[in-house]
């Protein structure tokens, strides 16, 4: 089976390099770096801030138009310093906590009640917003631009409201107002529901003798580039999704290669989109503002330099309102500051008609495949309170969808053995002779109506499967922290046991490259086991390259979310199951024993016997 074992070995080969290859290069650099973004996550709440200098960059105004006046401010020192140095309301709701400032209206300080940093209960809350002035500023902020040439006076980064409450609550809307004192009142209706969706209703009140025409915006503002996790699968910058122009995502360091938008502000711009959002997102949580989604609107993302660093800015405009002289305008505008729940997200996008909001998840290119096997794992976790055992039954299930393939694939294959004897003579007999070797060997799969490649299909269809598990593994919230059975507190993590520290009992960390845990090795060997329910290759070199594949997944997937590890042993072991199904139901012998009893001693001779090669040539 030369040249069939060579194509099945190339089919996974190319697989594995295609979806898998780059997990080699780059995950265990990666575990570190989620280990140094969480250290610095926890260290920033007590850090004082870089100096920051500059302003950040305007939303897209129509030219000429003066900018809002959101002035990066100068950092003061400590998170908590700078939540001190403005008047503050307080926010409360089931899922969110924190304050929004008077100064400038901004809602700037969100902690995610139901998420911390580690799996230790007593570590602290992710802090999602902070108040510029302090570390890591990002923050959300809405208002009014003029028309260009316009002088009239409009509420910015320093103007102080006044509030008829000093919290919000699902319950309890704010109210913040402001004079201009030439004849414009601004009032600001502030409320926010039970998990992380802020609604903001901005009124303008003409008590003047002049019509003015204003632009409404939004924008979500983080100064300095946040460190993310580079990996290829996943999405962390600025992200959003303008009407027609569809989904829209730009890395950190992509939106500051983009050409000019202004004097020293790069970026993107797309005029008249209507629906969607424009935020910034991390892995697990995001802030986008989403405007009107009845009315057009310019969406922008920026990036200006400020000091050593940069500004990232998303941020929207919306059309021009003219404001009659003894007339109220309003202008309706959200802003979801929280974790990327999955039923929040799509509940969003369905109730608040919000379009595609459910992008704000990176579910990637196997959308149709990631996102529905989400929700039966969901569904399937509703059920029995644990994300691993819904892993183990998807597997099962996904296992009996494929059952009827499997069998013939597994009955392909036990013909295909039954043959190896005539094969193997088919290749003494034209060993100097390749191409008359692979038609003696087409005719005799002809004949006995053999699909060669039949083999192959378990194994492509388990990779488009394998991917969307990972992607699901690592992208969705929900699989954050979800603990398994003994030493697994977190699928979405790889194994934190080591077998080279003899899996803690020796006091010492060993480097990453040498990272190797329980599951990963569980699942070596099952993968060893499978492979050696087949028989041996004839060509020493493939014999050897399959027997140390399991040893190279065993090491790639060292690395690797826990929750995917197991999925793999638990279906290699359903798969060895299987296919000792199919093969005694065909009548074919089972060569695991054999091929074991072969690495250790003399090889058994092959069922039936194989043809001597010096008969046949006597024949």
């Amino acid at each position: 089976m030369k040249e069939d074992n060579r194509n099945l070995l190339l089919a996974i080969v190319m697989s594995v390099v295609v979806l898998l290859g780059w997990q080699f290069f780059y995950g265990v650099p990666q575990m570190e770096k989620q280990k140094q973004i969480a250290q610095q996550n926890q260290q920033t709440q007590t850090q004082s801030a870089p100096g920051a200098s500059g302003s950040t960059p305007a939303p897209g105004q129509p030219a000429g138009s003066a900018a809002p006046g959101a002035a990066a401010a100068q950092a003061v020192g400590t998170r908590e310093q700078a939540l001190a140095a403005s008047p503050r309301i307080r926010i409360d709701t089931p899922k969110i906590s924190g304050s929004l400032s008077l100064t400038g209206a901004r809602i700037d300080d969100v902690s995610l009640k139901a998420y911390r940093e580690t799996v230790d209960p007593k570590s602290p809350n992710i802090i999602l917003l902070s108040p510029a002035g302090g570390p890591n500023a990002y923050y959300s902020d809405f208002g009014w631009v003029a028309a260009p040439g316009s002088n009239v006076v409009l509420p910015n980064a320093t103007t102080v409201w006044s509030a008829d409450s000093q919290v919000l609550t699902p319950a309890k809307p704010v109210t913040l107002s402001w004079d201009n004192g030439q004849g414009l009142v601004f009032r600001r209706v502030i409320s926010v529901d039970d998990n992380a969706m802020f609604t903001i209703r901005d009124e303008v009140e003409n008590k003047g003798g002049n019509a003015v025409t204003l632009f409404p915006y939004g924008q979500v503002v983080r100064q300095g580039k946040p460190t993310t996790l580079g990996y290829y699968v996943l999405h962390e910058g600025l992200v959003g999704n303008l009407g027609e122009q569809g989904l829209q995502e730009y890395t950190y360091d992509k939106i500051d290669k983009e050409p000019a938008l202004s004097a020293g502000t790069t970026g993107k711009a797309w005029k008249d989109a209507v629906g969607g959002f424009v935020g910034i997102t991390d892995k697990y949580w995001a802030a986008a503002v989403i405007p009107d989604q009845q009315r057009k609107y310019e969406g922008r993302y920026s990036s200006v330099q400020t000091g050593t660093g940069h500004t990232y800015q998303a941020d929207f405009l919306g059309e021009s309102i003219a404001v009659a002289p003894g007339a109220t305008v309003t202008s309706n505008a959200r802003l979801f500051a929280g974790a990327k729940e999955v039923a929040a997200v799509d509940g969003y996008e369905k109730n608040l008609g919000i379009k595609r909001f459910e992008l704000l998840i990176d579910w990637g290119w196997f959308y149709f495949i990631t996102k529905p096997l989400f929700f039966v794992l969901d569904w399937i976790y509703k059920h029995i309170g644990n994300f691993g055992v819904a892993i183990l039954i998807v597997t099962v299930l996904l296992k009996a969808l494929f059952f009827p393939l499997a069998n013939k694939s597994y009955a392909s294959m036990a013909k295909m053995k039954a043959l190896q004897p005539e094969m193997t003579a088919i290749r003494e007999r034209y060993a100097d002779d390749k191409m008359k070797q692979q038609q003696a060997l087409m005719e005799l799969y002809k004949t006995q109506k053999i699909n060669p490649v039949a083999g192959c299909w378990p194994v492509l269809l388990q990779i488009p499967v394998f991917f969307a598990l990972y992607k699901i593994l690592f992208i969705t919230i929900e699989m954050r922290h979800a603990p398994f059975f003994g030493w697994i507190h977190d699928l979405a993590a790889p194994d934190p046991t080591n077998l080279f520290n003899l899996f803690g009992l020796l006091p010492f960390t060993p480097p990453a490259f040498l990272h190797l845990g329980a599951w990963p090795i569980i699942m070596g060997i099952t993968m060893f086991i499978q492979m050696k329910m087949n028989p041996e290759p004839p060509d020493p070199v493939q014999k050897m390259m399959f027997t140390w594949m399991p040893v190279f997944f065993t090491f790639l997937l060292g690395s690797f979310p826990a929750g995917l590890v197991i999925y793999w042993s638990w279906n290699n072991l359903l798969s060895v199951l299987q296919q000792g199904y199919i093969m005694r139901k065909n009548g074919v012998k089972i060569e695991l024993f054999d091929n074991l009893k072969g690495m250790f001693g003399k090889k058994p001779a092959a069922a039936g016997g194989a043809p001597n090669p010096a008969n046949s040539n006597k024949k």
